[in-house]
C-alpha cells in the first residue's frame, strides 16, 4: 500500500524483502530479494533510492545507519526504530517524558518474574522485549506457579512483565510529522482485539475534547522528542478516570489506521510518503464514519460476497497462503456523518 501510494504521487519504489515474488514487490518498480541486513542488497537498494523508508519494525536497527553511511536518507531515523524494537527501552522511553504506561517490571530471568508478581500483581503479562507482534511471544500469568511455564512458553527470553491494564477501551491514534517538524494527527480510532489481534477498528471513536487532546499531546511529544519523520501509531489504554496510558508505539503506519484509505482524502499511506520525501503534509479530516474488520487466515474466502456487497470496500493484500490469524485483508464500511 505504501508502494502503491508513492506511485499515485508519481515516484517509483524500489523494494528490499526477504521473500520471493512478495505483494510489495509485485506494485514496484524495483524488488530486491534478500536479507534486510545483507550488504549487497543494501547498497544495491541506496544505490536505487533517493530516500529509504520501512513498514516492519522488527528490521535490524543497525540497517538504518549502514544506509545512511551510504548516502541514503532514511526515515523514520535510528533512534525511533531502536526506541520500538525493545519494550522496557520503550517504557523508559514514555516514562521519561511523562507519558503514563502500565506497571512494568524488567524480566531477565524466572526470579525477576516471581519478583514482578510480588510488586504488580496477578495477573501480569509477559512479553519477550524484542520481536513479537500480534499476541505473538506473549503469555498470560494469573499464579505464581504458573511463571515457569509462562517463561518457558516465549523461549526464555529477555521480557517484560507488565502489570494488568484496567482499561475500559482500547484506542490508537496515528499521527505524521514533517522534514520541517510539522505534525498532524488523523481521529482517534477505537479499537477491539480478539486472541491479541487487531479484529475492528472505529472512527472517529466517541471522545470528549479532553481525551482527544490527551491524545494528540502524547502523539505530538513522541514524534518530536523522537525527531521522527513519517507516520506513526500509538496504542492507548483508557482508564475509567480519562487517563491515557501509552500500550505500544509503532514507528510505522499502523493497521488501526487501515480506515483512512476509504475515508479520509489523504490516507495514512500517501501520508508517509509525504512526510518521508518532505512533501507537504495533507489534510486528516475523514469525510465519512468508518468501520474496518480484518480477514485474518480463511476470513479471505468469503471475498466474494464482499466484493458483492455495496456497502463493503475490500483490499485484499495478495498474500499467497492464508494461514490461520494471518492478516490476510481487510474491508471497510463507510457512514455518512450525521447532521445535528
Amino acid at each position: 500500500m505504501l508502494a502503491l501510494a508513492a506511485a499515485r504521487l508519481g515516484f517509483d519504489t524500489a523494494i528490499l524483502t526477504p521473500e520471493a515474488d512478495s505483494p510489495a514487490g509485485r506494485v514496484a518498480a524495483h524488488a530486491l530479494v534478500g536479507a534486510y541486513d545483507d550488504p549487497d542488497a543494501l547498497a544495491a537498494l541506496a544505490g536505487l533510492s533517493d530516500v529509504v523508508t520501512f513498514e516492519f519494525e522488527n528490521v535490524p536497527a543497525g540497517v538504518v545507519a549502514h544506509l545512511q553511511v551510504l548516502g541514503a536518507a532514511v526515515a523514520p531515523g535510528p533512534l525511533a526504530l531502536a526506541t520500538a524494537q525493545d519494550r522496557v527501552t520503550e517504557k523508559n522511553f514514555f516514562r521519561a517524558q511523562g507519558i503514563a504506561t502500565v506497571d512494568f517490571v524488567a524480566v531477565d530471568k524466572l526470579a525477576d518474574i516471581l519478583a514482578g508478581l510480588a510488586q504488580l500483581g496477578t495477573p501480569a503479562l509477559l512479553k519477550t522485549r524484542r520481536e513479537g507482534y500480534d499476541g505473538k511471544g506473549q503469555a498470560w500469568v494469573t499464579t505464581a506457579a504458573e511463571a515457569e511455564a509462562a517463561f518457558d512458553r516465549i523461549g526464555r527470553a529477555p521480557a517484560i512483565l507488565e502489570g494488568r491494564a484496567d482499561f475500559v477501551r482500547e484506542l490508537s491514534i496515528i499521527a505524521a510529522r514533517g522534514r520541517e517538524g510539522q505534525t498532524v494527527s488523523y481521529p482517534l480510532t477505537e479499537n477491539v482485539h480478539k486472541n491479541g489481534v487487531l479484529h475492528r477498528s472505529t472512527a472517529p471513536a466517541e471522545a470528549n475534547a479532553a481525551t482527544r487532546a490527551q491524545a494528540e499531546t502524547i502523539a505530538q511529544l513522541t514524534l518530536s522528542r523522537l525527531d521522527y519523520v513519517g507516520v506513526a501509531g500509538i496504542e492507548l489504554f483508557e482508564l475509567a478516570d480519562g487517563c491515557l496510558l501509552v500500550n505500544e508505539f509503532a514507528p510505522r503506519v499502523h493497521n488501526s489506521g487501515h480506515w483512512t484509505l476509504d475515508a479520509c482524502e489523504v490516507d495514512q499511506f500517501e501520508q508517509h510518503i509525504r512526510a518521508v520525501v518532505g512533501w507537504p503534509l495533507g489534510p486528516t479530516a475523514p469525510f465519512a464514519q468508518a468501520e474496518m474488520l480484518n480477514l485474518l487466515g480463511a476470513d479471505v474466502e468469503d471475498w466474494v460476497r464482499l466484493a458483492a456487497d455495496p456497502a463493503a470496500r475490500l483490499w485484499l493484500y495478495g498474500k499467497h497462503e492464508a494461514v490461520s490469524g494471518r492478516k490476510m485483508g481487510h474491508v471497510t464500511r463507510l457512514r455518512p456523518f450525521q447532521r445535528d
